[in-house]
């Protein structure tokens, strides 16, 4: 019966917690969303041309 009782309290816990968090607003989570998405696929084209660049300088050096 202890552990009903620990974990009630724990849930209960967690659910006041819940409350305490400011959730964003629909348009703040599509604009961090977007933002996140953007910086992702910047961060891979950039990847991509220095894997590129790199794949061909080292394939001269070994020929």
């Amino acid at each position: 019966m202890e552990f009903l009782r620990r974990a009630k309290e724990f849930f209960g816990e967690v659910m006041a917690e819940f409350r305490k968090v400011t959730w964003p607003s629909r348009q703040e989570l599509i604009n961090s969303t977007v933002v996140v998405i953007v910086v992702t696929v910047v961060v891979a084209f950039f990847l991509g041309a220095v894997d590129i660049v790199l794949a061909r300088v080292v394939e001269r050096i070994l020929r």
